[in-house]
Formats: structure tokens, sequence, C-alpha cells
């Protein structure tokens, strides 16, 4: 991988951990989502007259990898409900990108030295880590929690492989906003119009930050997917977690010792290995 698409990446990640901490900082969870969701969907609506369109081929791709993130983001709000986020994200995000490893390279035809597995393979056991600091609260958590991970493996590799196809990285990532977040727009007007509404009018600046954030950081992956093989991008966006620890420590003011601290300095020598690799 070269220094470019490496640095391109941390920054990708860094952009991840911000608009989660606009979700997370949010009086409703699953409506400050749907806001940073609806706001990347007017901002996609905007930019897509300017863009260049992804080819015919990719097309299947961008249904599919909408279904399958409307799902997960359903299935996210559920797993929240019934556990601690703070066990349960992680749990999603370390299980993910090992899913990924094994499946682009047995089925998609990519390969990883072992330098790349060994640096995947640090990252996941490091977030993995941080969800098994304490007593997970919920088993139904836990299983919802892998189960989420298949989704976002689902569309991680269904993505890869519509972007490659597309020919346009832009392109692509726009029809994927605004295809995902119309959905969700769509959801919330019809089953929860008047709360939803009522958020979206109070915090919607915050939901023009996010919605550039998370625009921006998938973007940037799935560009960096054109470029590097799929495994090594899902593991490198997971060091978001690291700059959402800094994050919760720095602007949250949340405690951060411990486990959680061997955990990141873990998710830094992992990236150090891909970055070798």
């Amino acid at each position: 991988m070269t220094l470019s698409v490496f640095c391109i990446l941390l920054f990708a990640a860094l952009l991840h951990a911000s608009w989660n901490a606009i979700v997370k900082a949010g009086t409703d969870k699953l409506y400050a989502a749907i806001s940073v969701s609806g706001s990347a969907t007017l901002i996609a609506l905007i930019l897509l007259p300017f863009s260049p369109q992804p080819s015919a081929a990719s097309w299947p791709f961008l249904v599919i990898s909408c279904a399958l993130q409307v799902v997960y983001t359903v299935l996210v709000a559920k797993t929240y409900q019934v556990s601690d986020m703070s066990q349960t994200y992680p749990l999603m995000r370390g299980t993910a990108p090992l899913l990924v490893a094994l499946i682009s390279v047995l089925a998609l035809g990519d390969t990883l030295s072992w330098l790349a597995w060994a640096g995947i393979g640090v990252i996941c056991l490091s977030i993995l880590a941080m969800a098994l600091n304490g007593r997970m609260q919920s088993r139904k958590g836990i299983w919802l929690a892998l189960l989420n991970a298949c989704f976002i493996a689902g569309y991680t590799l269904v993505d890869g492989t519509g972007v490659r196809l597309s020919d346009t990285a832009l392109g692509y990532t726009l029809w994927t906003f605004f295809m995902n977040g119309f959905c969700l727009l769509c959801w919330a007007m019809v089953a929860r119009r008047r709360e939803a509404s009522s958020y979206l009018r109070l915090h919607w600046k915050k939901g023009l930050f996010g919605g550039a954030g998370t625009m921006g950081s998938y973007g940037l992956a799935l560009w960096a997917m054109t470029q590097a093989p799929l495994a090594v991008v899902a593991a490198l966006r997971e060091t978001s977690i690291l700059f959402g620890a800094l994050i919760a420590f720095l602007l949250l003011k949340e405690r951060v010792a411990g486990v959680r601290i061997a955990a990141a300095l873990g998710i830094a020598g992992g990236a150090i290995l891909l970055r070798l690799a």
C-alpha cells in the first residue's frame, strides 16, 4: 500500500470517528443517525448532477448495498436498545474486517501477505479486547452485534466490488448515500414523523456536519478499495475506534484507561504493520 492511500484511509477513519461522536452526543441516537444520513442524502442530491455517473454494471451492487445498509441501521438501533454501545460497537467493528478478509481472499481473488494478515489480526483483536472489557450486559446483544458484523462485512464486500465496476468512486459514493438516506428518511417520515421532524429542525447543523463527515469517510474508503485489497481497507477503516477514543477523552471528557489504552496502542501497531505490508 502506498503512503498516500494509507494516509487517506487514516483521514477517513478520523472522519468516521467524528461523525460517530456527533451521533453519540445526540440526545436521541436513532434520530441523530437519521439526521446525519438525511443530510448526506441532501448533499448527494446537490452534487449528483455535476458528478460522473457509475456504469450500469455497478447498479445491482448499489441496490444490494442499500438493502444491506438499511437493515444494518435498524439492527444497530435494536442492538443498542438491549445492550451497552461501548461493548457491542467494538464487537461489530472488530469482527467485520476478519469476515471481509476471509471472504475476499477465498471468494474474490484478493491476495494478502503474511504481514497484512498480521496487521488485520492485531487491529481486530485489539478492537475485540475493548468489547470484552467487562461483563456483557445482554446475551441477545452479543448475537445482534455479531449479526450486524455480517451485514457490515456484506455491504463492504458488495460496495468494494461495485465501486471497482463503476468507473467512478465519486458517482458510486453519491448514489450510495442518496439511496440509503432516502430510504431511512422515508421510514422516519412514515413511522415517526413528529419526533423525527422535531429532532431534524433542532439539530440540522450537527446533521450537516455529520453528513459531510460520513460521506467523506466512506467515499475515501470506497476510492481506496479501487487501489488496495478490500481486507486491508476494511481493517484500516476500523482505526476510527482509535480516533474515537481520543475524541471521547479530549472532547467528550470520558474516562479512557486500562484495557482501552492498551487496545488503542494495539490498533496503532496493527496500522503500522499494514503500512509495511
